[in-house]
């Protein structure tokens, strides 16, 4: 099923087989996880949680997801992709609307871990397939295109779930989250399209994938750490800028430019990466990354929004194009029998490092400022360097390594 070097090699990445599939599943299950990211925890506040509890909400979500991911390349090797998706899709969506059974916090907790459970499936198993879809040559296009259908959801439902919210309550948010459910064909429409192309790579009995493989992780495991230090940096931005003072229109305003231009970010490193290579960019995007904090610190320092604004435009595209390069980077270290391993240990890192950044800064800014915790999550971006690899730019006509 893979495009050859004729004309069929040259069409679209997004019409090659599976690929349509693939981006209704990540469109309509990461729809179901944006429109609720921000709606329940307000929802366990408004039930009489304190602060703490509603921490908790999405504290419990991102557990239930770390926690499942270790499970993910076994069940693919078990039961094939096709029901793995379409049981994430149905965990995910029909969860949703038992939010409104109960607005105690023991209630919203539990359905949070629930869908936690198919966010951490549906993560995993996206980013393996989509390596299994193309040609390695087209690889980097193909995890630019996925990596697009899964931050247009958070860009627009994140913000927009908060406003739904207000103006019409609390049900109708609800029911968004529930649009998991409506990608179940398209699953299984994925499922045959890939268990194919990947039953020699996944489920040959001698060959099945597992995270206790150590000679995978030390392949991918810089890579991961690289990504889980720029996560701890922007997951911190994405959860702590309505509370750094400076008023909702600019939270809104840096969270929207954070979102559009990682989005764009990574979707074009792609292209790049299968033209020059993925290693060459890590190190001067972390750079780029570490002097957007910089700027929010600057901001936080001397009580001036704009630079909060441009801190996060500098920040956008560093977050967004590191995601894509290190997640190629860790499938061009791994035989393809070990993708769902490499998949499953990327994904674990960058949920970890987004929930550490919260927690870490969050700490910080209690005992100290947002300044001085934002000031830490420069050192810690800095600090990543030492994990690059020196690279040199291939020629052009090279691929992604």
């Amino acid at each position: 099923m893979s495009p050859d070097d004729g004309p069929r090699g040259r069409e679209s990445v997004v019409r090659l087989p599976g690929m349509p599939a693939l981006i209704a599943v990540s469109l309509t299950g990461f729809s179901g996880y944006a429109a609720l990211l921000a709606v329940a925890p307000a929802y366990a506040v408004d039930g009489g949680a304190s602060e703490a509890g509603a921490g908790l909400v999405n504290g419990v979500l991102l557990a239930a997801t770390v926690a499942t991911q270790l499970l993910v390349p076994r069940l693919l090797a078990v039961f094939g992709t096709g029901p793995v998706v379409v049981v994430a899709l149905g965990l995910l969506g029909l969860a949703a609307p038992a939010y409104a059974l109960s607005d105690a916090l023991g209630p919203i907790l539990a359905w949070s871990a629930v869908r936690g459970a198919g966010f951490g499936i549906l993560t995993v198993v996206g980013s393996t397939v989509v390596a299994h879809l193309v040609p390695v040559a087209r690889r980097g296009e193909a995890v630019g295109v996925y990596g697009l259908a899964v931050a247009a959801p958070m860009l627009l439902l994140l913000p927009g779930s908060v406003a739904l919210v207000d103006r019409l309550g609390y049900g109708l948010a609800f029911a968004v989250a529930t649009l998991p459910v409506v990608g179940i064909p398209w699953g299984m429409a994925l499922g045959r399209a890939v268990d194919g192309t990947m039953a020699a790579a996944i489920l040959d009995e001698h060959e099945r994938p597992h995270l206790g493989d150590r000679r995978v992780l030390r392949r991918v495991i810089r890579p991961t750490v690289v990504l889980f230090a720029v996560t701890m940096a922007g997951g911190a931005l994405m959860t702590f800028a309505p509370q750094l003072g400076f008023g909702g229109v600019w939270a809104a305003a840096a969270l929207l430019a954070v979102g559009l231009t990682s989005a764009l970010a990574r979707w074009r490193a792609g292209l790049i990466a299968d033209r020059y290579g993925a290693e060459p960019f890590v190190a001067p995007l972390l750079l780029v990354c570490a002097t957007g904090v910089g700027l929010c610190v600057v901001a936080l320092v001397t009580d001036r929004a704009w630079l909060l604004l441009a801190g996060a435009l500098v920040i956008g595209p560093a977050y967004g194009a590191i995601q894509n390069l290190t997640l190629l980077i860790a499938f061009a270290r791994v035989p393809p029998s070990s993708i769902p391993t490499a998949s499953a240990v990327w994904n674990i890192g960058f949920d970890a490092g987004t929930a550490t950044g919260s927690v870490v800064v969050g700490a910080l800014a209690a005992a100290l400022s947002f300044g001085s915790a934002f000031g830490a999550m420069v050192v810690v971006v800095l600090a990543a360097l030492l994990l690059v690899r020196p690279a040199r730019l291939p020629p052009a006509s090279g691929r992604a390594s």
